[in-house]
């Protein structure tokens, strides 16, 4: 632990009357270009958002936000999975399309979510000091499920990312990750936009 404090990173800074890690500066920043790409369907995505990950689970794992640390090296992992599933795509000389979330895999998505949030929840609250254990364990099923619907071009990634989104705001401002609730707060707005485009690229395929 003092090994990442001592990070360059992890110094502080004023930012709009308020202590800023360049930790958590660097990762918002990435972190929007992330999302960005992603609602333009922009494959560098993926690296970007390995990057910005990586960053966030040094800043959690500080917060002792467990479940949210966990959750970005998982992310990564979905990352890469994504970026291989988008690659691939291409190299057969076709486009992975926008597409709905069948409702029989719906109803495995939320099974899956509701279980994990209680698994992971009640390990963290009995074994660790993660603060909002069971809170932290929604959002982080939730974030899980809707990454995997982004390397699958599943469209309702979106909605679930918006619901997700809103409680990570007010969690975080909680935590007085201030700089992070904004970026959240960010994630909504471009969640939204999100789904507006790739609903117009779901119509497109629908009309071919």
């Amino acid at each position: 632990m003092n090994q990442i404090r001592s990070l360059p990173l992890t110094n502080m800074i004023q930012l709009f009357g308020q202590q800023i890690s360049m930790l958590e500066l660097t990762g918002t920043i990435f972190g929007i270009a992330g999302v960005w790409l992603t609602v333009r369907e922009n494959i560098l995505c993926f690296p970007v958002g390995i990057v910005n990950v990586s960053l966030y689970a040094l800043l959690f794992f500080q917060s002792k936000l467990y479940s949210d640390a966990i959750l970005q090296i998982i992310y990564i992992g979905l990352l890469i999975y994504g970026w291989y599933e988008w690659i691939q795509k291409r190299g057969n000389n076709k486009q992975l399309s926008v597409s709905r979330t069948s409702r029989m895999l719906t109803y495995y998505l939320l099974a899956a979510g509701i279980m994990a949030t209680f698994l992971i929840g009640t390990f963290f609250r009995y074994n660790t000091d993660a603060s909002l254990p069971y809170i932290d364990s929604l959002t982080t099923s939730m974030s899980l499920i809707a990454q995997w619907m982004v390397a699958r071009k599943k469209i309702e990634n979106w909605l679930v990312w918006i619901v997700a989104d809103i409680i990570y705001v007010s969690m975080y401002v909680y935590k007085h990750l201030y700089l992070t609730s904004v970026l959240y707060f960010i994630f909504i707005i471009l969640a939204v936009i999100g789904w507006i485009e790739w609903k117009k690229d779901l119509q497109k395929v629908a009309a071919t």
